[in-house]
């Protein structure tokens, strides 16, 4: 696979990524392209057991996520910067505690965004259970899959 063909899949990557914290945007499904994308340009099997990988995990995801309560987070008032500081918290555990980091730099990064927007911890607290109340859980379940997702294909490309 050449260089060129490895950098736009890892762009439709980061862009299945930034796609999950967006509505409307089918991030995950973009995700699963993107490793699919390269599974079809690379012959190694490993690139096979990424995608077939990939797949089951997506599919386990969008069961879980079916099984949640199909509430929506612009309801409960909460807004794309809000987002924004929750995928950045995510992306930061992910990375500084290897994957297990994900879960609680979410919850960091939407308690961060609570607190500066409201002044005081008991209200972040709340404001931050709200959030998960009203579909925050969703957003992780999905995100949480795609940087598993991704860091598999990167671990591939980098040591496969």
């Amino acid at each position: 696979m050449g260089a060129w063909d490895l950098l736009l899949a890892g762009l439709v990557l980061l862009l299945g990524l930034y796609g999950v914290l967006l509505p409307g945007v089918p991030g995950s499904w973009l995700v699963w392209a993107g490793v699919l994308w390269w599974a079809l340009k690379d012959p190694r099997p490993v690139a096979w057991w990424v995608c077939v990988g990939a797949t089951v995990v997506l599919l386990l995801s969008q069961v879980v996520r079916w099984m949640l309560p199909p509430r929506r987070l612009r309801a409960a008032g909460d807004d794309a910067r809000m987002l924004a500081y929750a995928g950045c918290g995510s992306f930061l555990g992910f990375v500084l505690l290897p994957v297990i980091g994900a879960v609680p730099g979410f919850l960091a990064g939407i308690y961060v965004f609570e607190r500066l927007r409201l002044g005081r911890h008991g209200e972040a607290v709340a404001a931050l259970r709200t959030a998960l109340r009203s579909g925050g859980w969703s957003v992780l379940t999905e995100l949480f899959t795609c940087q598993l997702i991704t860091a598999a294909w990167l671990g591939a490309v980098l040591w496969g």
